[in-house]
C-alpha cells in the first residue's frame, strides 16, 4: 500500500508541483489550501507525513501543526515545513510544535525527495 501524504499550501502551482513529484515516486497525495482545510482533512485517515507552509490565510502552518499534534491519531506523524520562512524563532516555534523537518522554497525536487523518503520511513 502506497504511502500517503497531506500537503498544506495556498499556492495551487506548488501544490501541483510537489503533488507530481510525490506521485511519480509513488506516494498518494491528498492536498489542502490552507490550516483550516487540513484540519478537515485529517478525519482518521493515515497520513504517513504532512508537508506545510507557515504563512497561510485563515489558519497559519505552525498553528495547524499544533492543532495536528492534539490530536490523538496524528501526534507522531511526520511534518517537514516547506516555506520562504527561514526566521530562527519561526524555526524554533515549528520544532517546539512538533516540525521534524524545515525546507526553505524554492527547493530542489531530488532533495525534497530525499528528505520525505527519509521521514516517511522513520
Amino acid at each position: 500500500m502506497a504511502k500517503c501524504i497531506l500537503i498544506v499550501d495556498d499556492s495551487m502551482s506548488l501544490r501541483t508541483t510537489l503533488g507530481i513529484a510525490l506521485k511519480s515516486s509513488g506516494y498518494d497525495v491528498v492536498d489542502a489550501v490552507d490550516g483550516k482545510d487540513a484540519l478537515t482533512k485529517l478525519d482518521g485517515r493515515k497520513y504517513n507525513l504532512i508537508i506545510s507552509d507557515v504563512n497561510m490565510p485563515n489558519m497559519d502552518g505552525l498553528t495547524f501543526v499544533k492543532a495536528a499534534k492534539a490530536m490523538p491519531a496524528y501526534r507522531f506523524t511526520p511534518v517537514l515545513m516547506l516555506t520562504t520562512e527561514g526566521d530562527a524563532a519561526k524555526m524554533a516555534e515549528g520544532k517546539a510544535a512538533g516540525v521534524r523537518a524545515w525546507v526553505i522554497k524554492p527547493f530542489q525536487p531530488p532533495a525534497l525527495l530525499d528528505a520525505v523518503s527519509k521521514l516517511v520511513s522513520a
